[in-house]
């Protein structure tokens, strides 16, 4: 048998993990730091619960890459394709929570869709959403955690951002009714083009006037001030005074990052106001690093009623935020190990070196083949271990450590207390 992965997935090694772990940790971070409390759903959700009206929307292109199952009492499931669906459930199923409700959640999600670079069928998602509120403060309170979470990263990034409520305008004066899949249509401008984004309209039925309305406002540098004069459609004119206030609250938390794009649409049918999604500016990696928006009707309609429960988040994908750091060649280290220690002839003397070394919360490995000088400095090496403790009887005799810096080469005889304090120093 050959031996490998389903296609979509991958193994991530131990030089990859150590780096997604502190993006996780950046992330984690931020999003504290802004207020956000954690929480954990099911990877499984009731097939009806992922395509229900107020969710992805049954004619979303997402619900042609869902992953479907039955368990063994027939029920139809399905893997969830982002967490956003599954805090309005878990809302839906918690009505007496405190809004507003700020939560963030980091977990794993599913597609089976087109795989390319940034893009695969298994990959994490890293949530933060504000439930309960209306204010535009939300949207631009997610923009600036946004734009903290790469600045810690050291990404530049432009955050593209839009309005639903603009868009619908822009599809009712150009005469186009079924707007869900219109938007469908004009999500893929990016990828097709308007010539791709036009043929696909007249699939559907689109007349070419109604099309060439459409783009004459859908169009690439068109600026809010030129649509306030070409907008007439009453929620197409609230779209524009979201963007304004949104920019606005923008501008006095110094977030530059995010800019105004009119083609922005974001598939997903249950976004309602403001949309967005943030790319690298420069880089192979053309995916979006992170994307979200307002919400508004999705958790009213699962609990039932014109119950109107305000949200707005973003989701962070970790997979292309990976991909960006791949290529910046920041995967070296294979170990999180400070310290590598290496006994010679002293092996029972040195495993209490290690336990005060560990308990002192330096990450501590220790050579566990009895291999020689050489062969151990060379497997520090492999897994980028900066510093190596040696250990032998003459070192015992004056209570010291030999202690080595594995890029310099720099070499101290030093106590054990000494070594220590070195690393608090250190870390504080």
């Amino acid at each position: 048998m050959e031996l490998q992965t389903a296609r979509g997935v991958r193994d991530i090694p131990p030089e990859e993990k150590i780096v997604k772990n502190k993006v996780v940790d950046t992330l984690r971070k931020a999003f504290e730091v802004y207020g956000f409390s954690p929480l954990e759903t099911p990877i499984i959700e009731r097939y009806e619960t992922l395509a229900a009206k107020g969710g992805a929307g049954t004619s979303s292109d997402v619900m042609k890459e869902t992953f479907k199952f039955k368990d063994q009492g027939k029920r139809n499931l399905g893997l969830r394709f982002e967490l956003t669906t599954s805090l309005a459930r878990f809302i839906g199923m918690n009505p007496q929570m405190k809004m507003p409700f700020k939560r963030y959640e980091i977990g794993a999600v599913f597609r089976d869709g087109p795989i390319k670079l940034g893009r695969y069928r298994q990959f994490w998602q890293c949530d933060v959403d504000i439930v309960g509120s209306k204010s535009m403060l939300s949207d631009a309170e997610v923009l600036s955690v946004v734009q903290t979470v790469f600045d810690k990263l050291n990404l530049d990034i432009v955050i593209k951002v839009n309005n639903r409520k603009l868009l619908n305008g822009i599809l009712t004066q150009a005469g186009i009714k079924k707007k869900e899949e219109a938007i469908i249509a004009v999500d893929k401008l990016d990828k097709i083009g308007v010539k791709g984004v036009s043929e696909e309209l007249t699939q559907r039925g689109y007349k070419p006037e109604q099309i060439e309305s459409l783009f004459d406002l859908i169009k690439e540098g068109i600026t809010i001030k030129e649509l306030k004069q070409l907008i007439t459609d009453e929620e197409g004119l609230e779209g524009l005074e979201e963007i304004d206030q949104l920019f606005a609250y923008l501008k006095n938390m110094g977030v530059k990052s995010a800019v105004f794009d009119i083609s922005l649409a974001r598939g997903l049918a249950y976004y309602t106001g403001t949309v967005f999604e943030a790319f690298l500016k420069k880089g192979k990696v053309t995916s979006s690093l992170a994307g979200g928006g307002r919400w508004d009707g999705m958790i009213g309609k699962f609990l039932g009623g014109n119950r109107e429960i305000p949200a707005v988040g973003v989701a962070f994908g970790l997979a292309p935020i990976m991909d960006v750091l791949k290529e910046r060649e920041e995967m070296k280290k294979r170990s999180l190990a400070e310290v590598y220690v290496v006994p010679i002839k002293t092996v029972s003397e040195s495993l209490s070196i290690v336990q005060e070394l560990r308990e002192a919360n330096i990450n501590t490995e220790m050579d566990l083949n009895g291999r020689g000088m050489s062969k151990n400095m060379q497997y520090a090496n492999a897994l980028g271990i900066p510093n190596v403790i040696i250990i032998g009887e003459d070192e015992l005799k004056k209570k010291k450590v030999l202690l080595r810096n594995m890029e310099t080469g720099d070499q101290q005889l030093l106590s054990l207390n000494t070594v220590i304090k070195k690393w608090i120093i250190k870390k504080d």
